[in-house]
């Protein structure tokens, strides 16, 4: 049956709890860069999901592959040896670039999860029962469940459900000497997002990358690296974020973008931290299905065949390029930060929501983190001619919103 917004609207109000303040919008469609609200009205999209949809929307090659999976087995949970699961942890390895083990998960919340206890399990077995601290960074956001949102740098987002897991400390980004400070020994990893998205599109410098690399070899714990809305070109022409920093962690967190859009996470690891579970520690029962390995095995084929990280450098390049103008001519953007198609905008007033309120009336989905950042996270085969039509809008708007013209 047909749906319309004002009838999904009214039992969303009735019967979901209230999580989300959700844009008033009902998206029933999608192609590419584009969606389709339920009166046939068409809108570009430069949110993709949360930067889920990496290649873009209704992708054929991922439709293709989930239908046919979908047709021949769902579920068999990982008691057994499942088709594509061995094959994308294969695919998975090769793009970090040496010998990686892969533990599958539904979300970027689990995977970090699950780089957690991994952790700490490396750091008992390694280092002694009291290596169990967690070192991350200010403003970072690494989940929803109890132990991630301990992780979170934020404590805005962590007041309401205190008390939470112990054993996590923040330091702010970019920080050498503060980081030192914190790695003592009851420390069993380090734990960054290579640019921070949640906490507004702050990216780590190289050089303190390389200089965390450098302590936790000095001080024996794992660096593991947050590449859930980062991965799979998103920040460009290599496949991850630290991979254009050249830094190697130990281990590697991943969603989002996994399987376009479709419910994919992995904790990927090398070395010892890659023998840290041992049977029984850690599981899924969804993780690593037929079906959703399908989906990511399909992706990762696509964006590669398609060069859609070399897109995301050339469009990245020229929607920053684009917002450094509208920063020029309107006053408002006070700086442009992130890497390739993960940019935001930063306001000189607390405007962001009603800035991407009034984008969504004109045919832009926009996103704001808080009240004075917008983030723009299209689908990476987004082209110039979106990428202007969005800064034509979005000039007209900033100026509304009280930029000087």
């Amino acid at each position: 049956m047909g749906y319309t917004y004002d009838s999904v609207a009214g039992s969303d109000a009735a019967y979901h709890m209230s999580t989300y303040t959700r844009r008033p919008v009902l998206f029933v469609k999608g192609r590419g860069m584009r969606l389709f609200d339920d009166d046939g009205s068409e809108y570009l999209d430069f949110v993709s999901g949360i930067g889920a949809v990496n290649l873009g929307h209704a992708h054929p090659a991922v439709a293709d592959a989930v239908s046919c999976q979908m047709s021949r087995l769902v579920h068999v949970s990982n008691l057994y040896h499942v088709e594509n699961r061995a094959q994308l942890a294969e695919e998975l390895s090769r793009l970090l670039g040496g010998e990686w083990r892969a533990f599958f998960c539904n979300s970027g919340a689990e995977a970090c999860e699950g780089a957690i206890k991994l952790a700490r399990r490396w750091g008992r077995k390694n280092k002694g029962e009291r290596a169990v601290r967690i070192v991350t960074a200010e403003r970072s956001f690494h989940g929803r469940t109890m132990a991630t949102l301990a992780a979170t740098g934020q404590p805005s987002k962590q007041e309401m459900f205190a008390p939470l897991p112990h054993g996590f400390s923040h330091v702010p980004l970019n920080d050498e000497a503060a980081l030192a400070a914190e790695l003592d020994d009851t420390v069993c990893a380090v734990m960054l997002e290579v640019v921070q998205g949640e906490g507004g599109v702050h990216p780590c410098d190289a050089d303190y990358l390389r200089a965390v690399r450098r302590l936790c070899d000095q001080r024996g714990a794992l660096l593991v690296f947050d590449e859930v809305q980062t991965g799979f070109w998103r920040t460009g022409k290599h496949a991850f974020a630290y991979q254009s920093r050249e830094v190697l962690p130990d281990v590697v967190t991943l969603a989002k973008a996994l399987a376009n859009g479709l419910p994919a996470g992995a904790v990927m690891a090398r070395g010892e931290a890659s023998r840290a579970f041992e049977s029984g520690d850690h599981g899924s029962t969804f993780g690593g299905g037929p079906v959703i390995c399908a989906a990511a095995l399909a992706t990762i084929g696509a964006l590669r065949a398609e060069r859609l990280g070399e897109n995301a450098a050339a469009a990245g390049a020229r929607l920053r390029a684009g917002l450094q103008r509208l920063a020029s001519d309107t006053d408002l953007i006070t700086e442009v930060r992130g890497a390739g198609l993960m940019l935001a905008a930063q306001l000189g007033k607390p405007c962001a929501a009603e800035i991407t309120a009034a984008a969504l009336e004109r045919g832009l989905v926009l996103n704001n983190i808080g009240t004075e950042i917008i983030r723009f996270l299209p689908p990476l085969m987004c082209g110039p001619g979106e990428i202007d039509t969005l800064l034509s809008v979005l000039s007209d708007i900033l100026v509304e919103a009280g930029g000087s013209s």
